[in-house]
């Protein structure tokens, strides 16, 4: 319980949400509302080692009773603090601000706008000369009915589109000011030091979806540069180094530079090809001077970027360059003294790239993996990226990061981005813009749903661009015939990604793979197209031809590197295509192991090995499952064999509906008599059947508009059941052996099928 003290009360700081994120406001309990007696919408000052002012709001609910007060990245910057020191918080005496001046708080951006625009951005906004703020003030606010008297303060037109930062060069009168409706604002074009000067290019703010992470690097790094006198007290010595890895566009860098802004840390950034010389010598020299620059100004951070491309195995690299750098950098953090209060960070995307002599305990002391955000991190990256966009109404967030499953943060700035320009795309047509733009025009411009929905066909996940295909475009909708195969797969695929708490709670694990046999034709490949695109998920189609090399090991880590990016990016559905010929059963070659035993083993380990895999399901399809090694057909790998038969009559019937949907049909057409003398066909067939009917018509008359019972008539006698009685008595043969002996047993007793018969 905060005490009331005549200067004010003392409060530890804490993140705040994203949402509140750029709007000036500081929440704590309205037990320290009384004690200051001020009201929601007051104006407070916060005293750290600066002083900076806010617009104070009451606590989140889960807050109310502690001793806490939340701030965002921005505030903490401006008032010299980070999570976790007290700041003193006081009524605030704002007057109101005859003059500002702003400038970019970034040296490399040059800006024009008016004042006015500005005015309306930041009234009511309390602020203090070298501040740094934001522009994004146009991020829906969901607010209790306490907050709607700060509605018009929280939910104001943005500053165009983009969140810019701005730094206060001066104020008149000086102290604390509030922006009010005769305020003069000022904009100078380019960066100008304030007379404090305050960095704040990222700050944990502009953080999402890391989690844990976050806190884990904060520890490494924060405490030892902050509070070296722990480590002291304790008799140990703080670490030396941290390794950040992860997929591309996960927020490695980023993280490192939030680290170093928030810790008031100097921060010194090495970028490998930078560093490399021509001279002898020259490339361990640069490094050396970065570490002495670095020593001279501690606390500081070094970051070193792509690690492994300047550290790499020593016994895998030709160039004796290469060599000499990691010695030297091994050199260096072993130099490191413990109370030097330097602290260097390794990101890399390629972990086992790098050498394992940095990999140990006095070097890089801890290893934090930053990976692919779940759900809530999506929602979070979104919420970063969009807050300085003016969302209209119907956007949903929430939806928007439930659909982007393996979108790392890069991906989600992009997709934001695509959003933006979309909305723009739909008023350049209607604007001249030799004349300038309208004022109505900048109001009234807003990103929908809609442009969400059209940039995620453009996007796709990082992690799966060199292997990913467009989600298919076919539904349960577009299939005939196969209901139980239907029902089978919707219950093993859909429901284990969509709702995998449902499994949890019954203590029970989904299918891993689903195996998909039958006769050629009957509709394989179409079901596992339709899965993909029920389910929700990312969908990898893949062949042998993909997958197998003239390369010894090639083959093997081809499939490994397919069932790895499938983890990253998970939900994700794998379909293996006429997996017979990659994954034929084993111990039928002489000599040495054949590449698809090898390719067999692979598979085997990665679907029921070490590694578990989760949110991945493994389907293929087959038409000789007699081929295929048994092993795979085991509970743990493919758990479901999906038999796909040739469709019934009922099955016929709803096939042809399908196939002549868009088919000017004549009115003598009867799709159930054909269905009755179409018997033993399967789906590829009948489609056959279809394409034959309407080639006869176009035959006839080049501007024919009807397909008549004469040509499925002539059709029916050019065409032929692709399945003999023989194939469908063999593998209907095939499903009752494989249910009764097991997988154990499948392969044996199977003679190879009978051509179909001319």
């Amino acid at each position: 319980m905060p005490e009331g003290e005549e200067q004010g009360v003392k409060l530890q700081v804490a993140n705040t949400r994203p949402q509140d994120a750029g709007h000036g406001v500081a929440r704590f309990s309205s037990q320290a509302l009384t004690a200051l007696n001020i009201q929601e919408g007051q104006i407070v000052e916060i005293l750290g080692k600066r002083h900076t002012a806010a617009v104070a709001v009451r606590a989140y609910p889960e807050d109310e009773g502690l001793n806490l007060v939340r701030l965002d990245g921005l505030q903490r910057v401006n008032a010299g603090v980070t999570s976790g020191d007290f700041v003193e918080i006081r009524k605030a005496d704002a007057r109101p601000a005859t003059r500002i001046v702003l400038a970019p708080a970034q040296k490399n951006l040059r800006l024009e706008g008016s004042g006015d625009a500005l005015r309306r951005t930041f009234l009511h906004r309390p602020m203090a000369a070298g501040d740094v703020i934001s522009t994004s003030v146009h991020q829906r606010v969901r607010s209790s009915p306490r907050e709607e008297m700060l509605r018009g303060m929280l939910d104001l037109p943005a500053y165009g589109l983009q969140e810019i930062r701005l730094v206060v060069v001066s104020t008149q009168p000086r102290g604390i000011v509030q922006v009010g409706e005769g305020t003069t604002i000022e904009l100078r074009p380019q960066f100008e030091e304030p007379k404090e000067a305050r960095r704040a290019d990222v700050t944990y703010d502009d953080i999402g979806g890391l989690g844990s992470s976050v806190d884990q690097v904060r520890e490494m790094v924060e405490l030892p540069l902050r509070h070296p006198e722990l480590f002291q007290r304790l008799g140990i010595e703080p670490p030396k180094g941290v390794l950040l890895h992860g997929p591309p566009g996960t927020g490695k860098t980023l993280l490192a530079r939030a680290v170093a802004n928030e810790t008031e840390a100097n921060f010194f950034h090495i970028a490998g090809p930078e560093i490399m010389g021509s001279r002898y010598g020259e490339s361990e020299e640069r490094l050396r001077q970065v570490f002495q620059e670095a020593s001279q100004s501690a606390p500081a951070i070094i970051f070193i970027d792509e690690i492994d491309s300047i550290a790499p195995k020593r016994e895998q690299v030709t160039g004796e360059v290469e060599r000499r750098i990691v010695a030297q950098l091994l050199t260096l953090m072993d130099g490191l003294e413990p109370r030097q209060n330097i602290v260097v960070i390794g990101a890399t995307n390629r972990r086992d790239a790098i050498d394992e002599a940095l990999r140990r305990p006095g070097r890089f002391d801890r290893e934090i993996i930053i990976g692919v955000p779940d759900q809530e991190g999506r929602h979070e990256i979104l919420a970063i990226h969009t807050r300085g966009m003016p969302l209209a109404e119907d956007v949903n967030l929430d939806e928007i990061a439930r659909t982007t499953y393996g979108f790392v943060g890069a991906d989600l700035g992009a997709l934001s981005r695509e959003a933006a320009m979309d909305s723009l795309r739909r008023l350049l047509p209607g604007l001249n813009l030799r004349e300038g733009i309208p004022a109505e025009v900048l109001e009234n411009l807003s990103v929908k749903q809609d442009d969400f929905l059209s940039a995620m066909k453009r996007i796709q996940p990082s992690a799966l661009r060199e292997i990913m295909i467009q989600v298919p475009d076919v539904g349960w909708d577009d299939i005939g015939g196969l209901d139980e195969a239907q029902m089978r797969l919707r219950e093993g695929v859909e429901l284990p990604l969509k709702s995998p708490q449902s499994f949890r709670r019954i203590g029970i694990r989904p299918a891993k793979g689903f195996l998909l046999f039958g006769p050629p034709g009957t509709g394989k490949t179409l079901l596992a197209k339709a899965v993909a695109r029920e389910a929700e998920a990312n969908f990898v189609a893949t062949k042998s031809s993909d997958l197998l090399s003239k390369w010894y090991g090639e083959s093997e880590q081809q499939v490994s590197r397919l069932f790895e990016r499938a983890r990253q990016v998970a939900p994700t559905v794998i379909f293996i295509d006429e997996i017979d010929s990659l994954a034929p059963a084993r111990g039928g070659g002489l000599g040495e192991p054949a590449v698809t035993e090898r390719v067999v083993n692979t598979i085997l380990a990665e679907m029921d090995g070490l590694e578990e895999l989760q949110g991945v399901v493994v389907m293929a399809a087959t038409n000789r499952p007699n081929l295929l090694d048994p092993a795979l057909l085991r509970p743990g790998r493919f758990d479901e064999l999906v038999y796909v038969p040739v469709p019934d009559a009922k099955g016929r019937r709803k096939i042809l509906a399908i196939h002549t949907k868009n088919m000017p049909l004549a009115e003598d057409v009867n799709l159930d008599q054909l269905a009755e003398r179409t018997e033993r066909y399967t789906g590829a067939d009948l489609e056959d059947l279809t394409r034959r009917a309407g080639l006869l018509a176009l035959r006839e008359a080049l501007d024919a508009d009807k397909i008549n019972s004469g040509h499925f008539e002539r059709a029916l006698a050019e065409t032929r059941p692709s399945v003999t009685p023989e194939m469908e008595r063999e593998y209907e043969e095939m499903l009752r052996t494989l249910k009764q002996q097991g997988p154990s047993h499948q392969a044996i007793g199977f003679v190879p099928l009978r051509q179909a018969a001319e």
